[in-house]
């Protein structure tokens, strides 16, 4: 006889995955200033960030579609086991170039653990109750949020930025531990041939567009060659009889406006995690403590909205709970650009990332629940991925874009980059005082403009929202689900 699955047992072990990934965002952005302090590499800040989403990104849609072939299960511990690995090797890093490819295992892993996730929790719960334990993750994802910023800024002062790393371990063995017992599936068995070559196209697109953004002069060069293995991927992907992400998925208006959306919405966030530490950091010379409180209140307010959105969902459906959130997400990207200067109280931004969390998480579970509820069970997988993987591509673009805007900045004005490593550090004591105001003049003009080009995304996000289509909510057992 097939045991049953162990239904708190198994939201218990996702809320262990949702908590290490939400944990690793926040605890990384804070003290991650002080690593390169440390390492040195400046100019190689933003990849910190983008390696580990790169290669998350591209791994969702293919654990997506393994997990809807051979089932949720392996390919989640495939996942914990990477990403615990990743979290090792980065505690051990003794260059910036270490911690950037260690980094990337980690991201390897974490492709994984929050989609799966994800796609269990559809699988066992119908829309009604999806709602309400979408609210329950997010409020945890709060909590966890919350603790990374206060805990990583304790963790860098009392010990080293590398145990940041070393305190996923125990909560990714926990979570295995837990859904190892507590989560059994039936995975139908059916004949397959995995899209080897679709991946490798799709991996190929991303990390050509990615290094678009990045690389001044070459630039055009990877957006040529990205735009060559897209328009091959595509021929590809409307022949093969399995495709890595069937295409007739975008057919699907709600499908490709969640796409859209959630690129932009993974590009806001994204963006405002990794560089309001730093803002906060030189430019406001705050501690790395402060640095993280500055984030902070944007996940106390995503759980906050995230709850209310699952509540209010089957009662004012889809529409309006995405529009709201994207409009108040507008409204604090807008005001962060006009608020951060060098005389910016921390409180106001404190207050302007609660707001930034409101929205947020106000637009983010309609989104994946309006998408999980439109697929049968054997395309649930790789749709919660090709949405998951659309806001880190968003996410992954916004900060590698960006990134290599303030690089450009201090290029510019004739900033040798292991000159502006050591503002970081301890080592600022012996720059002469006006070379140390010129790093921070070019810093601070180079952060500006990224939090400008935010709320620019922040409004695209707002008008995509716009086109999001009335979908009626389906009555409560309706849906095809699978234990």
């Amino acid at each position: 006889m097939h045991p049953r699955t162990n239904r708190t047992l198994t939201v218990a072990a996702l809320l262990m995955g949702i908590f290490l990934a939400a944990m690793e965002m926040t605890v990384v952005s804070t003290a991650m200033p002080t690593a390169v302090g440390d390492l040195g590499g400046i100019n190689l800040y933003a990849w910190i960030f983008t390696a580990y989403l790169l290669t998350a990104t591209v791994t969702m849609p293919i654990y997506g579609k393994l997990a809807d072939i051979y089932g949720r299960k392996p390919i989640m511990f495939i996942g914990i086991a990477l990403f615990l690995s990743g979290s090792f090797l980065c505690g051990h890093a003794d260059s910036m170039i270490m911690l950037i490819f260690f980094r990337s295992i980690q991201g390897l892993g974490a492709g994984a653990v929050q989609p799966i996730a994800l796609t269990i929790v559809g699988d066992m719960f119908d829309v009604h109750q999806r709602a309400k334990i979408q609210g329950v993750l997010s409020a945890v994802w709060g909590v966890a949020g919350l603790a990374g910023p206060v805990l990583g800024g304790a963790i860098v002062q009392l010990l080293s930025w590398r145990w940041v790393f070393y305190i996923n371990i125990p909560l990714g063995l926990g979570c295995a531990a837990t859904l190892f017992f507590a989560y059994h599936e039936t995975v139908c068995k059916r004949k397959h041939k995995l899209d080897a070559m679709g991946a490798i196209l799709l991996s190929m697109t991303i990390v050509f567009t990615l290094l678009g953004t990045r690389v001044r002069g070459e630039g055009i060069v990877f957006f040529s060659a990205a735009a060559a293995t897209l328009a091959a991927f595509i021929w590809l992907e409307r022949r093969v009889a399995d495709p890595i992400i069937p295409l007739d998925l975008f057919r699907q208006r709600v499908i490709a406006v969640a796409s859209a959306g959630g690129a932009l919405m993974g590009a806001a966030m994204m963006s405002a995690t990794t560089f309001i530490p730093l803002y906060t950091q030189i430019i406001l010379a705050k501690t790395p403590y402060e640095a993280g409180s500055a984030i902070a209140p944007l996940v106390i307010g995503w759980p906050i909205s995230s709850t209310l959105a699952g509540r209010l969902l089957p009662r004012l459906g889809y529409r309006i709970l995405i529009r709201s959130g994207q409009a108040i997400t507008l409204l604090a990207a807008t005001g962060l650009s006009f608020l951060l200067n060098p005389d910016a109280n921390l409180w106001v931004v404190r207050l302007t990332m609660f707001v930034y969390g409101l929205g947020l998480g106000l637009a983010n579970p309609p989104l994946m629940i309006a998408v999980q509820s439109n697929v049968p069970w054997d395309r649930r997988g790789v749709a919660t991925a090709v949405t998951m993987s659309s806001r880190t591509i968003g996410g992954t673009l916004a900060v590698g874009m960006l990134g290599n805007l303030l690089a450009a900045t201090l290029a510019a004005r004739d900033i040798p980059i292991d000159i502006a490593d050591k503002v970081l550090g301890a080592e600022r004591t012996t720059i002469p005082p006006p070379m140390v105001e010129s790093i921070l003049g070019a810093l601070r003009d180079g952060m500006g403009t990224i939090f400008h080009v935010v709320a620019v995304i922040a409004l695209a996000g707002f008008l995509v929202s716009l086109l999001f289509p009335r979908i009626r909510i389906a009555p409560r057992n309706a849906e095809e689900t699978k234990p």
